[in-house]
């Protein structure tokens, strides 16, 4: 059954869903969309009206939003399950999914890794308001999913959920940044989890290549 993946190679939201895709051990075709070009191929806006990334393709069936792409992965396909059964745990990995897309991606993401690490990298102009606007707003967002963290090594319990798959690469971009990464030791709970999620070969795997510094 061939899949295929449409994303952008530095899209956090790429990633999400092709570490979703190696915790289940499937196999995929990647195909590289760049959503800030100005000539999206009317083949992708087919797949995606609103030409962003990714998109997924599995025999003909089409799913996009990162959720959909994530949970129908856990769903369609054999391998370890993704969700908790149990209906706390279940409703904790769907609070901390909705945590990340909601509060986490924009301070994280948008702001602290784009201004403070991937526009420097890349000699496009950042915003330094804007980076510190992402610092002054993180602390609350790991304060929250601090609390919302359950017991165990992974933020559901033993196993790694889509909690732990939504979460993590927001988390691998924000601690690229020093000062996001001094936010993030300064709760315990993340800090451990991290340590430990972070070495899993399907985060190191997935992990996107950014360019290097240019002269």
């Amino acid at each position: 059954m061939a899949i295929e993946l449409y994303g952008y190679r530095y899209s956090v939201y790429s990633w999400i869903a092709r570490l979703a895709l190696h915790e289940k051990g499937k196999a995929y075709d990647w195909i590289e969309v760049n959503p800030f070009a100005e000539n999206i191929p009317a083949s992708y806006l087919a797949t995606h009206p609103f030409k962003r990334v990714p998109a997924l393709v599995h025999t003909g069936f089409v799913v996009y939003e990162t959720g959909a792409i994530t949970r129908y992965v856990d769903e369609a396909f054999e391998g370890p399950k993704l969700q908790p059964a149990e209906p706390r745990e279940r409703a904790r990995c769907n609070q901390i999914m909705s945590i990340a897309d909601s509060y986490a991606y924009w301070p994280l993401v948008r702001q602290v890794f784009s201004h403070g690490v991937f526009r420097p990298l890349t000699k496009v102009q950042a915003d330094a308001n804007e980076f510190q606007k992402g610092l002054e707003a993180a602390p609350r967002v790991l304060s929250a999913l601090e609390k919302a963290a359950g017991e165990g090594q992974y933020l559901c319990g033993n196993q790694p959920s889509l909690a732990d798959i939504h979460l993590a690469p927001m988390i691998g971009y924000f601690v690229l940044a020093p000062e996001g990464k001094t936010l993030l030791h300064k709760h315990r709970r993340l800090s451990d989890w991290w340590a430990g999620f972070s070495k899993r070969s399907a985060f190191v795997d997935t992990t996107p290549q950014l360019p290097s510094a240019l002269p």
